[in-house]
């Protein structure tokens, strides 16, 4: 039998988080709630999860606070924000700590699923393409483990830093359009994940830094190019 998906889901408000609990296992996920983030942060310390669904807004510890906790420990896991803020620096500050996803409330119980399966969907994907390393400058880039060398420093990627950095190498040394890589990355290239892949964009060139021959140009209404040697 096949395993199911784990999914960590922390939500204070005790109706809607029982909604969602009975929701996403009729929907063949196995689905662990939480009432706090202190809850959730144990939980998961204990647990194998495969993607999780926080509330920003919770006693004890908030959305934001349980997500640094846990991408101190694991940058790769999927991470979607459920929030009534809907500010653009909410948002924003959402996807800077390293969110997959940010959705409003109110929502569709089955557009959290539709995002949920997207999501894993790209993470799986990662496993079935060609190319799994990349030699950027001074740099290895292992698109499998997630990890960019050089020389005996290693930085653990993200997953979207990852996927990011692995559409830009594929189209090294040429315009990669921004639209295309909203709809492949993000799905949609709405405006708040515009904002956020120009937020992993900041954090590659971050992690790219010491290799003054690698440069990611922004190409004026168009996208980006990443400029390497060896690609």
């Amino acid at each position: 039998m096949e395993e199911k998906t784990r999914i960590l889901l922390c939500e204070d408000d005790e109706n809607l988080g029982m909604l969602l609990r009975e929701y996403l296992q009729a929907k063949g996920f196995s689905a662990d709630l939480c009432p706090d983030g202190d809850a959730g942060y144990k939980a998961f310390v204990k647990g194998k999860y495969d993607l999780c669904v926080f509330d920003v807004m919770m006693p004890e510890k908030d959305g934001f606070q349980l997500a640094q906790e846990i991408r101190s420990i694991n940058a790769e896991v999927p991470i979607i924000f459920l929030s009534a803020r809907s500010l653009k620096e909410d948002i924003l500050s959402g996807f800077k700590i390293g969110a997959d996803d940010y959705i409003t409330k109110p929502f569709s119980m089955e557009e959290l699923v539709f995002r949920i399966e997207a999501i894993l969907r790209r993470v799986n994907g990662k496993k079935d393409k060609d190319v799994t390393m990349y030699r950027l400058g001074k740099f290895t880039f292992d698109t499998q483990k997630q990890t960019l060398v050089n020389g005996d420093k290693t930085a653990k990627l993200t997953t979207k830093e990852s996927e990011l950095l692995s559409l830009l190498c594929s189209h090294a040394n040429e315009i990669l359009e921004r639209n295309y890589a909203l709809k492949t990355i993000w799905i949609d290239d709405n405006y708040f994940n515009a904002r956020s892949m120009d937020v992993y964009i900041t954090k590659l060139r971050k992690h790219l830094k010491d290799d003054p021959s690698i440069e990611i140009i922004n190409i004026h209404g168009k996208g980006y190019k990443l400029i390497a040697p060896n690609l």
